[in-house]
């Protein structure tokens, strides 16, 4: 079975998307989670973080997230904006506000900037960032009582840990004695207003960036009193590039704006 994907980066953080529609597929055409361990190993397949299975749904674009382990994930913040420039792409769609039907619940994306249609600025309403249990293993990780952790839930699960500088810490080993959650690790930023992140996630290993996990750690590093929004939310700078979070402090709501970079079409056999 010949199937034409396409493959998209969010500060690094890559995905392939395939549109189920215009495949003439649908979710159950094949073990998708077989499908995902093979193109996502970037030795023997594309390469790629995440699978994204696209479809349409009463007026709204759906995202099925697959992790290159094949295991599924309720959200992906970077995801969903490639899954949208995706979207405008093979719908020949010219729209200021996309909405998106995930696992994690319906969110909306607007298109900020499309000048360079390859190249997209995108705002995504995250939904709120919620408190959540302390994770399964958690003691392994060996963190000293007064080390700042919050444990929260965007529809997929965050522990949020800070640190003096994020390049001591070994996130590999860290993240896999924890391997049920997405694993932040957070320090300040040059500025009062942006902090600086780095990532373990659930099912995939250290990526460039996660967006989930950007507004996970803007709402904890607000709380500890670690940044302090400026007008714009506050920066946070991963591996991968810069995200901006705006997060309400009244409701938890966060608001995560950032790129989605087209990278090229592939046809592949299934």
């Amino acid at each position: 079975m010949d199937v034409v994907l396409t493959k998209h980066h969010g500060l690094g953080n890559d995905f392939l998307v395939v549109d189920l529609d215009g495949n003439g597929l649908d979710a159950s055409s094949c073990d998708w989670a077989d499908v995902a361990q093979r193109l996502c190993d970037r030795r023997r397949g594309i390469g790629a973080d995440g699978l994204l299975l696209m479809g349409t749904r009463d007026g709204a674009l759906t995202m099925r997230l697959h992790n290159a382990d094949g295991s599924r994930a309720e959200m992906s913040g970077n995801g969903i904006r490639c899954l949208v420039q995706a979207g405008l792409h093979a719908y020949n769609m010219k729209l200021s506000s996309v909405d998106v039907v995930t696992d994690a619940g319906r969110r909306t994306v607007d298109v900020i900037d499309t000048n360079d249609e390859d190249l997209m600025m995108l705002s995504v309403s995250m939904g709120v960032v919620a408190p959540a249990p302390e994770p399964a293993r958690w003691s392994e990780l060996g963190c000293h009582p007064d080390r700042p952790v919050r444990h929260s839930s965007l529809g997929n699960p965050h522990s949020v840990v800070g640190v003096d500088d994020v390049t001591d810490v070994d996130l590999a080993e860290l993240g896999s004695k924890v391997p049920d959650i997405n694993l932040e690790i957070v320090a300040p930023g040059p500025t009062t207003d942006s902090i600086i992140m780095r990532v373990h996630e659930r099912g995939v290993g250290v990526t460039e960036a996660c967006g989930t996990g950007a507004c996970a750690a803007a709402e904890a590093a607000l709380s500890w009193g670690l940044a302090i929004a400026g007008d714009d939310g506050i920066a946070v700078h991963m591996d991968g590039g810069t995200a901006r979070v705006i997060v309400d402090r009244t409701t938890s709501e966060a608001v995560l704006v950032g790129p989605a970079q087209f990278i090229g079409t592939v046809q592949v056999v299934l």
